[in-house]
């Protein structure tokens, strides 16, 4: 099947993708904001570049999309065009996240993953429960490593 978009308008739609300050990333930081918590944004000096800091704890947050990040759930789709590249563009974003932190925790720092089908879809968990969780991970120093996808609460490593 080939593409209802020209190759011009096409570039032009993949180019508008924001990469910074999503509606999830500003559902996320309003809500930790209205609890008290303060951080910092993409901070460039972290490994990842980070969504969200917050140095106090020595916690990050990334807040990633499922088909950017390879996430192999219910809202990601591999395009039926231009398939290597897609495959070979999201296979090298999910190696680059694994490197990055992996470098993050040898610096001492705990992480967070939400994933976009946690806030969005059929198998997405209510918005009080994934705020309330990850306050409660970020405020836990013994809880090295969470993540929140759809409908669960997975990957949770204790220091």
């Amino acid at each position: 099947m080939t593409d209802v978009h020209s190759s011009s308008v096409r570039s032009k739609n993949m180019r508008a993708i924001r990469h910074r300050d999503t509606k999830p990333e500003l559902l996320i930081r309003k809500a930790l904001h209205a609890r008290g918590f303060r951080y910092r944004v993409n901070v460039k000096t972290l490994p990842g570049t980070p969504d969200m800091v917050l140095p106090k704890y020595r916690a990050v947050i990334f807040i990633h999309g499922c088909f950017w990040h390879g996430h192999r759930c219910n809202l990601f789709k591999l395009p039926k065009t231009n398939t290597m590249f897609w495959q070979n563009k999201i296979e090298n974003n999910f190696k680059r996240d694994i490197i990055s932190q992996g470098n993050l925790i040898a610096e001492g720092w705990r992480i967070a993953v939400v994933w976009e089908c946690a806030l969005k879809g059929s198998s997405r968990l209510p918005a009080d429960t994934l705020i309330d969780q990850l306050s409660g991970w970020v405020t836990s120093p013994q809880i090295q490593t969470i993540e929140f996808l759809g409908m669960a609460i997975e990957g949770v490593s204790h220091t």
